[in-house]
């Protein structure tokens, strides 16, 4: 049984745990140790997410599969990217999910649903950042429609950043 449902500031501590497990399955190799470690203390606090959570420009959504939370994103809706002449766009900040539940198809309903919200909130498209050794979040954008349409640089700590392309799609 899947559901996915939007996070409430009761739902700060899950994202926190959630963000911290996902983002070190998918880039806990990218960097080193210590500004992996820093980046997670400043980014993944529990008082962070509750602040977002207050705010109605940052929207997150779990995912439930068999009664247990094991995805989530997060978009921010009209936030335009420098790499497209586009207005009314979404940015899709985050979509992470727990390595064990890889391959099951949730990462497409998750982003169908965010897609179908961005439709209903009247954004003509979306976009993302992804890093460019992430090879299977990239064939699953591509796969998505997704096309990439620039670079910028993440910053995980003052000393290390990591390449990202921009992926589009239009809606």
């Amino acid at each position: 049984m899947i559901s996915i449902k939007k996070a409430t500031q009761k739902d700060a501590n899950l994202l926190s745990k959630l963000s911290i497990e996902t983002f070190l399955s998918a880039h806990g190799h990218s960097a080193p140790k210590n500004d992996i470690d820093s980046y997670i203390s400043e980014n993944f606090t529990v008082k962070n997410f509750a602040k977002e959570l207050s705010e109605n420009t940052h929207q997150y959504y779990l995912l439930t599969y068999n009664n247990d939370v094991v995805g989530y994103s997060k978009i921010v809706l009209n936030l335009p990217c420098e790499n497209i002449d586009a207005e009314n766009i979404t940015y899709l900040s985050r979509i992470y999910f727990l390595k064990t539940y890889y391959g099951l198809g949730l990462a497409k309903q998750l982003l169908d649903f965010n897609i179908q919200l961005c439709k209903k909130n009247n954004q003509t498209g979306i976009w993302l950042k992804v890093w460019v050794n992430n090879k299977r979040a990239i064939q699953f954008y591509k796969k998505m429609r997704f096309t990439i349409v620039g670079k910028s640089n993440f910053r995980i700590s003052a000393s290390h950043s990591n390449p990202n392309h921009h992926m589009y799609l239009a809606l």
